[in-house]
Order: structure tokens, then sequence, then C-alpha cells
């Protein structure tokens, strides 16, 4: 064996790719080999001319002899290397990691690794059930870091055909992912199974368990020999808490069901159903959905879950949403419901017809005057009520402006729009319409979201943002120390009270902008009015009436107007009115 000094010298190179490699430890003669894991996947830290230094989720005593199987860049079979552990110790660099220095045997044999069956009583992992393995979905979002860990908290099963895998009503404690064989999903019913769906290779199965912890909502019966390999619900959260971005992952499979799955309970939120997506954004996603028992069409906006899984961020995010339930604006989106479900937080919402202005700015760069004013007015409005309320939007931009067919303009996403306490470049949109003093990380107020709003107005009345876009850090740097270009330069003919209101809204100095939405307003109005810009108020539509007959006897009576008042206070929530009356039965 070589010394330690003398292998120090040994000329060490990086792998120019990612390499994971299966190292099959040798127990000796009298262990048991049923005793414990006998796989091992580590990652390869680099390589010399006798040894490799690898990265390992366990420590391996020093003597150990090993079979390694690698694949190495450019070929297509698995190599076979022999060798020892020389020493082990921890990475000083990565919690729960270690460092092992193996010296291999003088020759190494290159050579296709034969398959081989799995024992159902040891963690064996063979090279094309790792290549397997490493194609699939969730190791392709794992970060590079987590791979070798997630590998090793996986382990082999097999069923035979007819055997039932999952029972509806057993605890959801692991999930699967089919490696050979095909499985068929049913729900019973009465006593009946009702088939919904068939599974095959490639596919997972029982992951709502990791979504829910809730119990098993259907069967899983092999409808082939099976291999599949599982992954339990304790390991996937301790892996979760470690590596944020396999919340990603939680998210694709949620929305992986929304989208894909029949009309089962998986694509139900509390008292709604979601029917498909339409749209996706830096954190969230966007259902459409129907309430079950009033059939009004809803939207149901879904927190990604690497965000929902910080703590801190969710909390914030759940008090905003509730205060924002409690607006009431006929210029801002209406909040009817928050649900917690699947490890994430759903707010249902009024589902709007029409486009954003975002989408109307592409179409037509320019927009009229009048409508300009328009526009401006009635988010001035929302925004106006908002702010009375203690309320900051803090990322007012065209892709937040929903226009309805009835030029009505709605303001969405009020105070949940970017994470707290970051610049978040992820959000199409969002920084070339931040205020000098957001990008600065400086405390915001009213004027904070009259600045956007000056930025918007910009947009509307010149046909492209004030600063050039093509290097952000520049952008940024010109936001904070440079004043906007006058817009005038461009549109010669741009009226006073627009002129004077985009100049003034977007002055880096806070101080120096409009107070209040208010001063706005009153600023606006006499443009409007020259130019013929009012919104009338839409004739009240003849509301429709349900009859509900309630019968009970008098010691009910005050038992039964608890329930209605509760009862009551629901309907103001959606805008209805509930009336009473007393009759007599017949």
């Amino acid at each position: 064996m070589k010394k330690r000094k003398e292998r120090r010298r040994w000329v060490r190179e990086r792998p120019s790719e990612p390499l994971i490699a299966l190292l099959y430890m040798e127990n000796g003669k009298d262990a048991d080999p049923e005793d414990k894991p006998d796989t091992l996947i580590v990652h390869i830290a680099n390589s010399s001319g006798g040894g490799f230094l690898l990265e390992s989720p366990l420590a391996v005593g020093a003597g150990s002899c090993f079979d390694m199987r690698m694949k190495l860049p450019g070929d297509k079979a698995w190599s076979i290397f022999k060798g020892k552990v020389v020493w082990t110790e921890s990475n000083p660099d990565k919690q729960n990691c270690y460092l092992l220095g193996i010296e291999l045997q003088p020759e190494t044999i290159h050579d296709a690794i034969p398959a081989r069956a799995i024992s159902p009583k040891r963690r064996r992992m063979w090279p094309s059930d790792l290549d397997f393995l490493l194609r699939t979905q969730l190791l392709s979002v794992a970060p590079q870091e987590a791979k070798c860990t997630l590998l090793n908290c996986m382990s082999p099963r097999r069923v035979a055909v007819g055997e039932r895998l999952i029972s509806q009503g057993d605890e959801g404690d692991y999930f699967y992912i089919i490696q050979d064989g095909t499985c068929v999903i049913s729900v019973e019913k009465d006593g009946i199974d009702h088939p919904i769906n068939r599974l095959k290779a490639g596919d997972i199965v029982g992951e709502m368990a990791l979504l829910t912890g809730e119990r098993r909502t259907a069967h899983v019966d092999a409808e082939t020999d099976m291999t599949l390999w599982s992954l339990s619900r304790a390991d996937f959260d301790t892996l979760c808490a470690e590596y944020s971005d396999l919340g990603d992952y939680l998210t694709e499979l949620i929305t992986d069901r929304f989208s894909t799955e029949k009309l089962t309970a998986h694509r139900t939120v509390g008292k709604y159903i979601i029917n498909e997506i339409v749209g996706r954004g830096g954190w969230s996603i966007v259902y459409k959905g129907i309430h079950t028992s009033l059939n009004i069409p809803v939207a149901i906006k879904m927190l990604k879950h690497n965000m929902a899984m910080n703590r801190e961020f969710s909390e914030k995010f759940k008090k905003e949403a509730m205060t924002i339930a409690r607006l009431n604006h006929e210029n801002i989106v209406k909040v009817y419901d928050i649900e917690e479900l699947y490890r994430t937080i759903f707010i249902v919402m009024e589902y709007l017809e029409g486009v954003s202005l975002d989408h109307i700015l592409k179409n037509m760069p320019r927009l009229p005057f009048p409508k300009v004013l328009d526009i401006l007015l009635q988010v001035c409005n929302g925004l106006a009520y908002a702010h009375e309320q203690g309320i900051l939007h803090q990322d007012i931009k065209p892709a937040n402006i929903f226009i309805q067919p009835d030029d009505r303009a709605k303001i969405v996403d009020f105070g949940l729009s970017c994470p707290p306490g970051r610049l978040d470049f992820a959000l199409p949109g969002t920084v070339y319409y931040m205020s000098p003093e957001q990008i600065e990380g400086e405390s915001v107020d009213e004027r904070t979201d009259i600045y956007s709003l000056g930025i918007m107005a910009y947009e509307m009345v010149v046909g492209r943002r004030p600063y050039p876009e093509d290097d952000i850090a520049k952008l940024l740097a010109l936001r904070v120390e440079e004043d906007v270009p006058d817009p005038r330069e461009s549109v010669p003919e741009l009226p006073n009270e627009l002129h004077y209101f985009i100049k003034r809204a977007t002055h880096r100095d806070p101080s120096a902008r409009f107070k209040t939405t208010w001063e706005i307003l009153r600023d606006l109005q006499p443009s409007a009015d020259k130019l013929g810009v009012g919104r009338k108020t839409p004739a009240r539509e003849p509301r429709k009436m349900m009859s509900l007959f309630l019968f009970y006897q008098d010691e009910q009576q005050l038992t039964l107007k608890r329930v209605v008042e509760e009862f009551s206070k629901e309907v103001k929530k959606i805008g209805a009115e509930l009336r009473a009356a007393d009759f007599k039965d017949i």
C-alpha cells in the first residue's frame, strides 16, 4: 500500500460533470448480509492515478473493502473498481456528509454489469436501477448535492401480479416510483371497486401521502409483476427541510394531478373543484375552478411549495391574504376564501373575464389619452380605498391590472406580489416598475405605489418603459440616480394634466411625489371631464331569489336563530342577501 504522504503527491482531477457511483461494501465472512444495507450511493469529488475522493452520506471504517460501479463520461458501459477505504473524516463544508479516501487495486475492469433480480430483503441497487432513477422527475429536480442522500433513502419493493400495493383507508406514509410493470387505481364505493386510472413504468403512485398525510383515497392493485422504489414521507420531509428546491417537486406533483386527473378528490380544494391552469407566476399557479354548491366560477391561486415551506413567508402570506379578503371595492379583485391543503396555501378569488393591461400594451403599445385616464382613475380609486385600510400593493404594473370586457379595471395580487425583504428577479416585469426606495431596501408607503403607477402611465402614453433594459444592474442604478425622462420628448401633444402627473409621480424623492392617490384623482379629474371620460354606475341587474323553508319546533327557535345569523354572515361575504319571514306550517 502506498504511504499517505506519497498518495498526497498524486495529481487529482475533478470530474468534468457530476458523477454518482455505487459502492458495494464487503461485510466480511462473519457479517450477516441481511443485517444492513449493502449499497451506498456516493459522489465522486476527485480522482487520481491510484484512487478517488468520495462524498458519502455515511461514514465507512478505514480498511473496509469495496466493489464500486461507475459510468465514466462518454462510456456506455459501467466500470468496475475494487479497492479499500484508507481514511474517513467529516466534510467541513457540508453537514451530514463524509469524505472517503479510497485506494484502488492496480487492475480496473471495464465491463457492462449484467441485470440481476433485486432481493426483497436487501436494499441493493444495481447500475440499471440507478440509470432508471436518475432519469425520473424526482431526481431530475433534486439539487445535485441532494441526489445521493435521496437515493440512499430509497428502497426496492417487488409486488406480484394481483397483489394489493395500497389499500383505500390505509395510512399514507410512503410513495413509490414504478420501475417495471403496471397497476390499476380504483375507488371503492358501496363495496364495489371503480377503476379510474392505470399507471406504468416511470409513473409515481401514492404521492398524495407526501402532500396531505391523510389516509389513502384509493386502492392500487398490481396488474403485472412490478418493481418499485419507495420513499417514506418522513425521509422526504427531512430532505425538503434541508433542500428547499425539492418543494418545486411537490408543486409539480400537485399541478400534474390537478391538470390530468379525472373528477376525483385530488382535484378539490375545500368547497371548490379545479378545472384547468390559467396562469403561472414566479411564486404561484392560478387555476380556474368552480364552487361546488353555488356553481359559480372562481380563480384559485396556489402558492408554490418552495414558498409555502418558508415558514416566515407563509405566515405573512396568510395574514396578508386574510386582510385582503376584507377588501370590497369595484376596482379590486374580490377574495372569497383561503384554504390550507396539500401542504400549501390556496387563495380563492372571483374569476375575471378579460385580459391584463400588459397583454393590451403588447398588442397596442400606445393607448389613447382618454383610455389612459380611464385606467388611471380606476386604479387610483382602488388604491385609495386600499391605502385607507392600511394596505399597500407594492407591485403595481400592467400585468397586475385586469381589464374586463366592459372596460372595468381590477387590481389583482394585492400585497401578495413579492416575497418580503428581497428583489425577486424571477418575477417578470417587477423590477421595471420598482421605486428607488424599494431597490435600496428602504421603508415603503403609499408613495411607493404612486411611483409604480407613474411608470405604468409613462408606458401607456409613450409605448415603452422609460429606461434601457438590456442591463438590469444598469437599469436599477439609473432608477436610483437619474430622473425619469420627460415623456413629452416622445409625445409632444401629451395633455398638461397627464404630463404633470407622470413627472411628479415618478420623482426619485418620495417627498416630492403626490402624498396620496386622492391628490392624483383631484388633479386628473379636470382633464377627464374635458375628454369626456366618466364611468357611469352600471344599471343594477335584476336579482334572482332562492327559496329555503325551515320547519322547526318552538324549543329549537333560539338555536336556529344563531344558525341563521351565521349563515347570513357567510351569504353577505359573496355579495348576496338573506331575508327571513315567518310562516305557519300548513
